[in-house]
């Protein structure tokens, strides 16, 4: 009774290929849109910005990406911190150089820089895979922290070798540097979620999105009915160091507006986001928000019920979050390999029927 889709059916093609083709889908995603763009700058404060929200959207970017190489193509990458960084490191230099330039193209431009780096060391995918190939995008996350640590240039030869984001506007409203809003930097990141969101969503149920699972499910079939797998695989990294690249731009810029790339962008940044893809759901972009969103809330709601009310050590509830997120890990590949966004569409399937035995 609460969620039908009976009767619901598209009388045109262009109503069949929308990107909610189900009505009950596309008005929750309005009203989920329209609470986010409404409503909660007005009742944000800075508490909820940089310990929830900013990370929530900025993890998201890169889970989605991550998802599109990795849950989409099949394509295993330990690299993703590097990336990052890469995005991170890109905007600081357009910044820096370009001080007139709109922080949006800035973003944008620094995602773009990250998709050629991408695409580079994405070359190696077109003769290993799996094991190998993950071994290749883990050489590729340690040597550009390497890069961007032994370089002076990339921090434009600062004492400190750490990076600082300068303030910015839009339209008058600071979005970088320590006196921006909390409301600000939250409608900045999350104009470019909602983008990325959309485009990956339509890219995943295109052509592209087909030839990428083509590859995924088995590559040499794959090519023999037509699949070019040169350019399934390289616009897989592409497309997926693109949203890596933006993630690290709102990174340092928005949300920390100081980085040490070593400290920052290092392996566990890199682990931080696959296990957000592994318990979110692999190939499925509601499942990066899923899994963004499950990483972020558990250290602030273990740190809640462990140290403020059990009064545990700080410590403590530190290693807890890491055999929490552990045993999760093994209990999502075992039990369900699809993660999050498989039991929220078993979720929907018992709607569907309720209040009828399933």
């Amino acid at each position: 009774m609460f969620y039908r889709e009976a009767g619901d059916f598209s009388t045109t093609y262009p109503e069949d290929s929308q990107t909610f083709p189900i009505r009950f889908d596309r008005y929750r995603y309005y009203v989920v849109l329209a609470f986010a763009f409404l409503v909660v700058p007005f009742i944000i404060n800075d508490y909820w910005a940089n310990a929830i929200l900013l990370p929530f959207l900025i993890y998201a970017i890169a889970a989605i990406g991550l998802n599109i190489l990795t849950g989409y193509c099949g394509q295993v990458s330990l690299g993703t911190g590097g990336f990052m960084a890469v995005g991170a490191y890109a905007c600081y230099k357009f910044m820096t150089a370009f001080p007139d330039l709109s922080m949006f193209i800035n973003v944008i431009l620094a995602g773009l820089v990250t998709a050629i780096v991408g695409v580079l060391f994405g070359l190696p995918s077109l003769r290993i895979k799996g094991f190998y190939l993950a071994v290749a995008t883990l050489a590729a996350q340690f040597f550009l922290v390497w890069l961007f640590n032994r370089v002076p240039w990339f921090y434009n030869y600062s004492a400190s070798g750490q990076i600082n984001a300068p303030e910015r506007a839009e339209f008058g409203i600071l979005v970088t540097g320590p006196n921006a809003s909390a409301w600000a930097t939250y409608l900045f990141c999350l104009i470019f979620v909602t983008i990325s969101a959309l485009i990956a969503r339509n890219l995943t149920r295109g052509s592209i999105g087909r030839s990428w699972m083509a590859i995924r499910d088995m590559d040499i079939a794959a090519e023999i009915i037509g699949v070019n797998p040169l350019k399934a695989k390289l616009s897989a990294f592409a497309v997926s160091s693109f949203f890596i690249g933006i993630s690290g731009a709102l990174f340092f810029a928005v949300y920390l507006g100081a980085v040490e790339v070593g400290e920052v962008f290092g392996i566990t940044k890199s682990f931080l986001v696959l296990f957000m893809v592994i318990i979110g759901g692999l190939g499925s972009v509601f499942g990066s928000f899923a899994g963004a969103a499950f990483m972020v809330l558990l250290p602030v709601l273990l740190k809640v019920v462990g140290v403020d009310m059990l009064g545990m050590p700080t410590d403590i509830v530190a290693h807890l979050q890491l055999v929490v997120v552990g045993a999760l890990i093994i209990m999502f590949l075992i039990m369900e390999p699809h993660g999050l966004a498989q039991l929220w569409r078993l979720a929907k399937e018992k709607l569907r029927l309720w209040p009828f035995p399933h």
